[in-house]
């Protein structure tokens, strides 16, 4: 690896599953890892699909055991959008977690009542889940965060609201040269006085130019009409997007549970024909072990 890499490790939405006919997207919830050489690697969203990435992370360090070579601590930081379950349930699943050197960065979405690691705290707790984040072994620590930008391990973040029914966040990175954007949950129907075809200024300060959009995509326009309060974007909202803000690459992202394999093919055709009139807009749909090295422009 030369440059910046994304893994998808969970690109469903809502809840996870299991079926034959989610076999080629996969059924995990959201979780993205973005890794680059000299870089400690930044995990987007911590739903089901860390698990797998905590797994891929262990056998590392079991080979470097194994080959007597030095071990070094694990970092990694996280760019949480919000706190609904599909985003967090795979948390106390990380193995990488319970090593002892391991110092994992949370940033989230500031709370109105409580501190981001308060609310952690609260879920991670009998009679929710037996395992509370002091019975971790490693380090973690919470990072209450709204319309920031800060530096992260040698990248620019960039964080903001993005309109879903609890508060979310979006989040940029640019790092080595490259610049990729990730809005998990957004839906314009969370804001009545908003035209379903507009485009908030931090939604475009966040998608301006990007390398790589992983935007929700989560209803077809016939779903959308009743579940517009739901929070989430229809597939012609995310092209849209990506065409206003001149992005190079959109991976539609947070699959409806309710779309199977098939389905998803015929959603990432109609994205393509939409884009069609964009020439220098790639469309692809995000699924689980999707590897993608994002090339400098």
């Amino acid at each position: 690896m030369s440059g910046v890499r994304l893994t998808f490790y969970g690109v469903r939405g809502s809840t996870p599953c299991d079926a034959k006919r989610y076999e080629r997207y996969g059924g995990n919830t959201s979780c993205v890892a973005l890794e680059a050489p000299g870089h400690d690697p930044v995990i987007f969203d911590l739903g089901t699909g860390v698990r797998e990435y905590g797994d891929v992370v262990m056998s590392h360090f079991k080979a470097e055991l194994e080959a007597n070579a030095l071990v070094s601590p694990y970092r990694a930081s996280v760019l949480l959008t919000h706190l609904h379950w599909d985003h967090i349930m795979g948390f106390p699943f990380f193995t990488p977690l319970f090593r002892p050197d391991a110092c994992i960065d949370v940033y989230g979405p500031r709370q109105d009542a409580v501190p981001l690691g308060e609310v952690f705290a609260g879920v991670m707790s009998p009679p929710y889940f037996p395992i509370t984040p002091a019975d971790v072994g490693g380090t973690v620590t919470f990072h209450d965060v709204e319309k920031d930008d800060f530096a992260l391990n040698g990248a620019k973040v960039r964080s903001r609201w993005v309109r879903h029914t609890d508060p979310t966040l979006g989040h940029r990175i640019d790092l080595e040269g490259v610049s990729v954007a990730y809005i998990s949950d957004h839906g314009p129907g969370c804001n009545p006085d908003d035209a379903d075809d507009h485009i908030p200024q931090d939604v475009l300060e966040l998608c301006d130019g990007a390398d790589v959009l992983m935007h929700d995509a989560q209803h077809t326009t016939h779903e959308y009409e009743t579940k517009r309060h739901f929070g989430h974007s229809t597939i012609e909202y995310a092209v849209h997007i990506a065409r206003e803000a001149g992005v190079r690459h959109l991976m539609l992202f947070h699959h409806c549970p309710t779309h199977g394999d098939d389905a998803i093919d015929e959603i990432l055709l109609h994205a393509q024909e939409l884009a069609a009139a964009a020439p220098d807009l790639e469309v692809s749909a995000a699924a689980e072990g999707l590897v993608l090295d994002v090339p400098r422009k």
